[in-house]
This record gives C-alpha cells, sequence and structure tokens, in this order.
C-alpha cells in the first residue's frame, strides 16, 4: 500500500477561471487535486499557492490559512510555500461510506486584500479491504426433486472499497452439481446457487462447497464462504410477492410506529407449506434494521427509529418470504423507500471574520467579513433568505457562490458619533413555516486622527497687572481634542514671531503639557498697555491637526511712580527753591506755584498738594489742587522776613507715594523786590521754559501711546466681532455705573477726574482707566483744555 502511495498520481485542474467577487473580494478560484487513501502524514497534495498564482512571498504577511470546517485538520497547509500537505491517516470508507466520490471541500483564505479561494481534494479509493461474508458458513436444504437450473441465494460478500476495488468475481469449488450465477444490483453483486443437475438423496444426503469472493485489485483480495446443502424433500411450490420492486414515499421524521407497506406473498401449496414468514434479506445494512422493523407474519413494515432526510435520502430492504415446508421455498423482493424532505433543519451563519476593528475612515464597500450560510434540508427549504439589521450602516453583498455573502460598509463611519456596533444577520429559509437562525457580530470602530483640538474660547483675553513676578503663571489655556489616545494627546507652544527687538513673545513661556502660560519679565503699564500673541495647539496624530488662538493681553497701572517735583528745581536737582516778595504786597498775592508729575493714570496719577511744615500758618496757604502758594494776609513789622514751606506732594493711589518740596521766602522792602523781580523774571522765564518743553514732550508721549491703544482697540473690532472694550468693562463687574467723577475748580479753570466705578473684589486695579480732564469754565471764553497726567497748568 505504501508502494501504491509513493506512485499516487496528484491531479489538479482549474475548475472555475478567475472570479471577480464584488467590493474588495478580489479573485476566488475552485482547484481539484487527488490523493489516495492511507497515505503516510505530510505527503504532499498539491501546491495551492502556485497553482493559484499567488506570490510566495506575501504569503504569511497576507495570512494564508484553511478556514475552520468540518474535515480541515486532515490537512496542512504551509504558509512559507503554499504546500498543501496530508495531516492525518485517512480511511476512504470511514469518511465516505457508501458514496463513490470522496470530495473534501476546503476554504482557503489570503488577505490584503481579501481573497478566498475553494480548493477540492478527492480521496481516491486503494485495495486495502478483502471481501468479507456476513457468516462463515451457509446451510441450504434442497429437496430431491428440486428441477435443474432452480436458483438459491445465498450470502453476498462485501468490500468496503468501491468501484474496480469491490466484488468483482465469484468461484464456485469444483462439482457436478451445482454452479454459481451473479446478479448484479444497484451496490453490489449477489450470488446465487444454480442447480445444475437433479439430486439424488439416497446417493448423496449432503454436498460442502466453497464459494469464493474476489475483488478487482491487482493483486485481487478473497475472502470464502462455506456451503453446506442438504437434500430434502420439500414442497414443490414457493411463496410470490405481488411485485417484485415496492416503491414507496415516506415523509421524514415519521413517528415511531407509522406503517411503511405492507408486503403480499403468496403459496400454491397448502397446509404448512403455505405458511408465509416474512423476513429481512441476509446482506441487509444494519442502519435498515435500526430504522424499520418488519412483522415476520403480516408482512408489515413499520418506522422503528428516526427517519432523517439529511442522513439517508433512500432506503433499499431486501426481502425474503419462506413457507413452512420441508425443506421451505423462499422468494425475494426488495422494496425502495424514498424519503420525502420537511423543513425541520434551521439555516446555519458561519461567519469568517477579517477584524472586528474598523477604522472610521473606511471607504463604503469595505469588506468586515465573509459570511457563509448553509441550510441541511433541500429544495425549496433549502433556499435560505439573509438581511441586516436596519440602522447600521452595513450592508450584506451576495457572492458569485450561493448563500456566500460579504459584510461591506455602506455609508461613512464617525467613531465620535457612534463608536460600536451590534450587528444582527438573521437568515430565513423558504421552506413552509419557514425557519430562521440569528448571528450578532460585534464591530468596533477604531479612531482615526479626524478631528483638530478645538480651544474653549477664541479670543482669550487676559488682564494683567503691571509688575507681576517674573517666571510666574499668569495664564493658562486649553483645549479639546473629540479623538482618543495619541490622536487626542495636545501640546501646546507659543507662535514666535521673526525674533526682531521688540517682540514680547520672546519674553514668554508655554507649558505644552497643561497650556500654563508664564511671563519671564516683569511688564510696565508706562511701557506697553497691551499687546497679543498666539497659542496653538497640536495633536500627537499622524498627521496631526492642530489649531490656534489669539491670546490678548490688556497691562492695568499700578501705583508704582511716585510724584516728581518739576518746580521748584535746585541746581544740584533738589526741590528746594527761593521766593522774593515785596513786604507789602495784600492778602491773595501769588507767592509761587509747585509743579508736579506723576508717570501714573487715574486715581494713582491724581496729585493733592498739602502744607507740611510752615513757620507761620496764618501767613501762606496753599491749594491742594493746583500747588499755587498765595498770602492769607498782608505783612507786619513784626512777621519774620523768611519762612520756609514744605510742601507735601502725594497721589491717590490704594498706597500713596508721595514727594516733597521745600520753598523759602525771603521778604524784602519793594524797591530790593522790584529790583530782584527784573533778574529773576528773566531767569524764571528761561526755567518755565525748559520746564514746559519737558512737560510737553511727556504729556506727548503719553498722548502718542493713548492713540496708538485706541488705534489698536479699534483695529480689533473691526477685525472680529468681539468688542473687546464691552468685554474688558462685563469681566471687571461693574456695580452699575460706568464711570463717576470728582469735580474741584482752581481758578478759572473746572477739573473732572474720571475713572471706572469699581466693586469690592474686582480683579482691575482702581484707576487703571481714569484720566484727569481740564474742562473750561463756561462763564469764561477761555478754550484751554490741559492734557492729562499734569496737574498744574
Amino acid at each position: 500500500m505504501r508502494g501504491r502511495g509513493q506512485r499516487r498520481s496528484v491531479n489538479c485542474w482549474l475548475v472555475a477561471g478567475i472570479l471577480l467577487l464584488c467590493f474588495e473580494e478580489r479573485i476566488l478560484a475552485q482547484l481539484r487535486y487527488s490523493v489516495p487513501e492511507e497515505v503516510r502524514v505530510g505527503s504532499t497534495v498539491g501546491n495551492v499557492a502556485k497553482d493559484l498564482g499567488l506570490d510566495l512571498s506575501t504569503l504569511t504577511d497576507r495570512r494564508f490559512r484553511i478556514v475552520s470546517g468540518p474535515n480541515h485538520a486532515l490537512f496542512l497547509l504551509n504558509p512559507n510555500n503554499g504546500v498543501l500537505s496530508v495531516g492525518k491517516m485517512m480511511d476512504r470508507e470511514e469518511l465516505c461510506e457508501g458514496t463513490k466520490v470522496c470530495l473534501i471541500n476546503l476554504k482557503i483564505v489570503v488577505e490584503s486584500p481579501l481573497e478566498i479561494h475553494y480548493v477540492g481534494v478527492e480521496i481516491s479509493d486503494v485495495n486495502d479491504h478483502s471481501p468479507t461474508f456476513p457468516e462463515s458458513e451457509q446451510r441450504l436444504e434442497i429437496a430431491e426433486h428440486t428441477p435443474p437450473g432452480t436458483r438459491f441465494q445465498i450470502h453476498a460478500a462485501r468490500d468496503p472499497d468501491i468501484g474496480t476495488l469491490s466484488v468483482r468475481l465469484y468461484k464456485l469449488s469444483q462439482n457436478e452439481f451445482f454452479d454459481i450465477e451473479v446478479r448484479d444490483s444497484e451496490e453490489d453483486k449477489i450470488p446465487f446457487l444454480v442447480l445444475k443437475k437433479s439430486l439424488d438423496r439416497e446417493q448423496k444426503a449432503e454436498h460442502r462447497l466453497v464459494l469464493t469472493a474476489l475483488d478487482g485489485g491487482s493483486p485481487s483480495k478473497s475472502g470464502s464462504l462455506n456451503l453446506t446443502i442438504t437434500v430434502l424433500d420439500a414442497n414443490d411450490n414457493r411463496p410470490v410477492f405481488s411485485k417484485d420492486i415496492y416503491t414507496v414515499s415516506l415523509d421524514e421524521n415519521s413517528p415511531i410506529g407509522t406503517l411503511v407497506i405492507q408486503l403480499n406473498a403468496t403459496d400454491l401449496d397448502e397446509g404448512s407449506n403455505s405458511d408465509i414468514e416474512y423476513s429481512f434479506g441476509k446482506t441487509q445494512k444494519k442502519k435498515v434494521h435500526d430504522t424499520f422493523e418488519l412483522d415476520r407474519v403480516t408482512g408489515e413494515i413499520r418506522v422503528k427509529g428516526n427517519v432523517d432526510f439529511e442522513d439517508t435520502e433512500l432506503y433499499r430492504l431486501d426481502l425474503q418470504a419462506s413457507d413452512k415446508g420441508q425443506p421451505p421455498w423462499t422468494a425475494e423482493s426488495r422494496v425502495v423507500i424514498k424519503i420525502k424532505d420537511v423543513n425541520d433543519n434551521k439555516p446555519d451563519i458561519e461567519v469568517t471574520s477579517l477584524s472586528n476593528v474598523v477604522p472610521e475612515d473606511s471607504k463604503p464597500g469595505t469588506v468586515i467579513s465573509l459570511i457563509s450560510v448553509t441550510d441541511r434540508d433541500s429544495g425549496v427549504n433549502g433556499k435560505v433568505i439573509c438581511k441586516i439589521s436596519d440602522n447600521v450602516p452595513f450592508d450584506l453583498t451576495p457572492s458569485i457562490e450561493e448563500n456566500m455573502y460579504a459584510l461591506v460598509t455602506k455609508g461613512r463611519l464617525d467613531r465620535e458619533t457612534v463608536s460600536h456596533y451590534d450587528i444582527t444577520i438573521t437568515a430565513t429559509d423558504c421552506g413552509e413555516p419557514p425557519l430562521s437562525a440569528v448571528k450578532a457580530l460585534s464591530v468596533q470602530v477604531s479612531d482615526v486622527n479626524d478631528n483638530k483640538p478645538i480651544f474653549s474660547r477664541d479670543p482669550f483675553e487676559l488682564y494683567l497687572v503691571e509688575n507681576n513676578t517674573p517666571g510666574a503663571s499668569i495664564f493658562s489655556v486649553s483645549a479639546t481634542d473629540d479623538d482618543l489616545n495619541q490622536n487626542a494627546a495636545i501640546t501646546y507652544n507659543i507662535v514666535r514671531s521673526d525674533g526682531l527687538q521688540g517682540d514680547v513673545t520672546s519674553f514668554l513661556n508655554i507649558n505644552p503639557d497643561n497650556g500654563q502660560i508664564s511671563a519671564l519679565k516683569s511688564f510696565d503699564f508706562e511701557s506697553m498697555k497691551m499687546f497679543q500673541f498666539q497659542v496653538v495647539a497640536t495633536d500627537s496624530g499622524a498627521p496631526s491637526l492642530s489649531s490656534n488662538v489669539t491670546v490678548n493681553v490688556f497691562i492695568l497701572d499700578q501705583n508704582d511712580n511716585a510724584p516728581v517735583i518739576l518746580y521748584p528745581v535746585s541746581s544740584n536737582g533738589s526741590a528746594e527753591g527761593l521766593e522774593e516778595i515785596p513786604r507789602n504786597v495784600n492778602a491773595g498775592h501769588l507767592v509761587t506755584k509747585v509743579r508736579a508729575y506723576d508717570a501714573d493714570i487715574g486715581y494713582n496719577g491724581w496729585l493733592l498738594f498739602s502744607l507740611q511744615r510752615v513757620t507761620d500758618h496764618s501767613l501762606f496757604g496753599l491749594d491742594r489742587y493746583t500747588g499755587q502758594i498765595r498770602t492769607l494776609r498782608s505783612f507786619t513789622e513784626t512777621d519774620e522776613a523768611e519762612h520756609k514751606l514744605v510742601i507735601l506732594v502725594k497721589d491717590n493711589g490704594n498706597v500713596s507715594l508721595s514727594a516733597t518740596a521745600t520753598v523759602l521766602v525771603k521778604v524784602v522792602e519793594p524797591k530790593e523786590a522790584f529790583a530782584a523781580s527784573d533778574v529773576k523774571s528773566a531767569a524764571k522765564d528761561d526755567e518755565e521754559n525748559n520746564v514746559t518743553f519737558y512737560l510737553m514732550i511727556t504729556l506727548g508721549s503719553v498722548s502718542v501711546l493713548f492713540l496708538i491703544s485706541i488705534i489698536v482697540l479699534i483695529a480689533m473690532q473691526c477685525s472680529k466681532s468681539t468688542d473687546y472694550t464691552s468685554k474688558y468693562l462685563q469681566e471687571t463687574n461693574y456695580d452699575g455705573t460706568l464711570c463717576h467723577s470728582i469735580q474741584y475748580r482752581s481758578g478759572d479753570k473746572r477739573y473732572m477726574l474720571v475713572g471706572p466705578r469699581m466693586s469690592i473684589g474686582s480683579t482691575i486695579v482702581p484707576g487703571s482707566h481714569a484720566n484727569t480732564l481740564v474742562l473750561p469754565d463756561r462763564r469764561h471764553t477761555s478754550g484751554e483744555f490741559p492734557s492729562s497726567h499734569a496737574t498744574n497748568k
């Protein structure tokens, strides 16, 4: 047998050419090989990959494999070279009992792209069985007056092999009375013993013969049966069936006890020679005995076991009718029972999943799984209709192969909307009543980087008090990303400009993980009132997505500048001055005016004057708003000639800052006063001109900065829909009044201090948006409007 295995021929032929599957099922081919049974394990069946024209170097990456099935363990598929080999010892008679062609169907799958191939392996028969008889000896009783030519059925030999390897020939041992005759049936050869010459009991009462059965193998195998023939006197009429072959139909699943048919045989003899008994033939298969029972007296055949169409569609029953004569006569007949199919099997759904995870950017028509539906019933009962659950973006696409479907996407997927689908596949046959099977599939939608980070606000606005601590955090921005894992991991960075001088972003730093922004330097309101920069949020997807946001920073004023005395100023730079006045001046005479400046704005830059120390309180008075020093009364002879006045100048900040100026007033006689007045007038004019020049430069710078701030705010308002000014006011928690004013009068001018009315707990320093305005007195025609920050004009 091993030699025959070595000489076996492997036939490979292409049954179906190239078939194009729908929606990325690319090539579906069918191959057929032949291999003898009982070949040793590991023997090569064929090179599937080569016969299919596949690239051997890609087999492993494309997961070249056999899909699990009823007999997939019989074969092994090498994923490296594509060779299909025998996986275990095969016995054809065990695998395909009673079938002429033993074909094992395999499904082979290769991925990327998906291909499924059908390979059939025919297990060819080898002569590994010898013919056998059901018994080693058979006894026959034949009446001596039996005429020549009479036939007697004897046990048929059975050989599990098929075709030419089954029983082909019977030989009878040499004798002068009997010969062998063979009748071919649909399944086997039935031997009959034929009487050639009349028997004479008185000459020989018993004959012993040997019947040999030979198969068609090379060399052939054989089995033998010992025949013992006893010559008797018996009746001379045998029973006769009404039909040689009975044909009847029977529904499958018929209950036990159901009457199949009642046989009818007659005998022309009388008495016991005409009493008939029915029995199954000697060579009847065991399955017949398990399924049906025969009443020996009535000839009724009834259901004894389970009748299953899917197991056996047709039964052939060999029957005998024997009389009770001596010796008994027998007659043979056959009953053919055809089983009618009923719809008793639900469809079976088999799923070959490529993956239960589908990327959300998959195109419509992407294959998710292969669905195979089978129904063991036949005809209409075996026709199956498949449907998929509604409201899912998937569809079933039929394949060229019957009852094969592909589960494909039919629409765009969005993980952020639906991340998981439970798909129900229902298969319903066309029987009556129809039967259904349900299969549930779970499909997970995997994330792709299709969402860019989104900031919680755009733009962000920061109100930062000046003189902040360098290196400390001043603000934080945050963005969210609807994607998952790395696709949602956000890093932050500041958009840097070209690095030119004055680029404020060079003094900012941002934590890339949490968006915390810190300033590397302290900001000064007097140098910069606002600036803006952009922050970019970038996710970690591939490719990455990003979005940016504008951060507008408004610097709030603090009272960090002390008043500066502009007059009087001595030659050494100290705030001291000498004033000479005639002794004969009247009350209200202007002695001098103290001039001061504060770089802060609003309350922080509103200056008040007060006399800290004076020689005679009754003689001099100081206007607290203008800084003018005037006489309160006329001088007397008893008044001292020199007086020292120390003037305190302080602002109105929460923690006020101050400066002092010293004025020495010298009282002289009128003539001396006029002489000194001429000299001093010229010097004072020069000094006032210098002071006025510096004051104009300072006021001009502040005005330019103020105008730039206004222009920037207007430009921002035009470019964006958001009114930054209104936001500024809304976020400052005003108590309902936009601003308040403090008015006071000095000479012929009226002053108004305008600033926001702040509520308790506000984060904006009071006075940060205030200014001191000089308004003309409506009662005068003067049109003088002094600028802000200067409290003396």
